[in-house]
């Protein structure tokens, strides 16, 4: 496996951090400790378990870490919603886009994973 680093689904993770946490910036104080930790967590996970996954010895495990890093971006996608209803924020269309999108990409790459011996 080539550095993780190098992969495009990591970096676009990465970039979503980025862009979630200034969004959470603007969240009321009571929910810094409630539902922006959730979010944080939950979007730290996602370039995190891709990372940590690259890194094991199997291709077996690194798809586990790929699946854990799937549970993660529906898990952000739910919390961001529920930020949404609670008028927390009101535009993160392109978030759920960038949030699809890497979906897509890590069920690619475990697609492709599968499709080569171990």
């Amino acid at each position: 496996m080539k550095d993780y680093k190098e992969l495009r689904v990591w970096n676009e993770a990465m970039d979503l951090v980025v862009d979630i946490y200034k969004i959470i910036k603007n969240f009321p104080k009571e929910e810094n400790y409630v539902l922006a930790d959730q979010i944080r967590r939950s979007v730290i996970s996602i370039p995190s378990n891709i990372a940590e996954g690259a890194n094991r010895n199997t291709k077996k495990e690194f798809i586990q870490f790929l699946y854990i890093a799937l549970g993660s971006s529906s898990e952000l996608e739910t919390q961001l919603l529920i930020a949404k209803r609670l008028g927390y924020v009101f535009d993160i269309e392109k978030e759920l886009e960038t949030i699809l999108k890497i979906r897509k990409m890590v069920n690619s790459l475990i697609k492709s994973l599968k499709g080569t011996k171990p």
